[in-house]
């Protein structure tokens, strides 16, 4: 797997905040809408998005909910602020953040979503770590992330190998090692996106 820094990360989004919504919002709306109504359902107190970027979610979250949103890019949040200002009857909070090393206590959260972020990760196992100690024993994680595999896929992937390295996104990223290995358990995998690109999984913090 290859490595990514932290500076990598906000260096790509700085260039891709004010175009992110024409390149991404369409082609992994679905996903966001999967993940979106799974928080919906469980109507969580309280729920922190890892990864909120320009706030394409932040309006399907449900109103009683107490929404924490956090980035590690300066440049989507001003963007995902703008969003939230519109949302007069949703109490959201966004905060800068290194997700790798959160400020908030243990257990902070009924629910966890992150979408599209574990595989732009400096250390996805760090993250993870992370994820659930912010996340309450016996609360939610919500996991939506491309994951490698697919027969389909397998050529895309190595065809954009080389554009995803110098973006700090990797293509090559398996649902086996970063999902599967954790002592947690998974209620739910379901495929989302055009052919089945990206996964949401959910996951009951034990």
């Amino acid at each position: 797997m290859n490595p990514i820094s932290v500076d990598n990360v906000v260096t790509t989004y700085r260039f891709y905040a004010p175009l992110y919504d024409r390149l991404f919002g369409a082609a992994f709306e679905p996903g966001r809408r999967a993940l979106t109504q799974a928080v919906r359902n469980l109507r969580p107190s309280s729920l922190l998005e890892v990864g909120v970027g320009t706030g394409l979610t932040l309006s399907q979250y449900p109103s009683t909910s107490r929404i924490v949103g956090i980035d590690i890019s300066t440049h989507m949040l001003d963007i995902a602020r703008e969003r939230a200002s519109k949302l007069t009857n949703h109490d959201i909070k966004l905060a800068a953040m290194n997700a790798e090393s959160m400020d908030f206590p243990d257990g902070s959260f009924d629910c966890v979503a992150m979408p599209y972020v574990l595989s732009v990760t400096p250390n996805p196992e760090k993250l993870v770590a992370e994820i659930r100690r912010v996340c309450r024993k016996g609360g939610t994680i919500l996991i939506l992330n491309h994951f490698s595999g697919s027969r389909f896929w397998w050529f895309l992937e190595q065809a954009v190998r080389s554009l995803a390295d110098k973006i700090g996104f990797r293509s090559d990223f398996c649902f086996d090692e970063q999902i599967l290995k954790y002592d947690w358990e998974i209620e739910s995998v379901k495929k989302v996106n055009v052919f089945g690109l990206s996964k949401l999984v959910v996951i009951r913090n034990t």
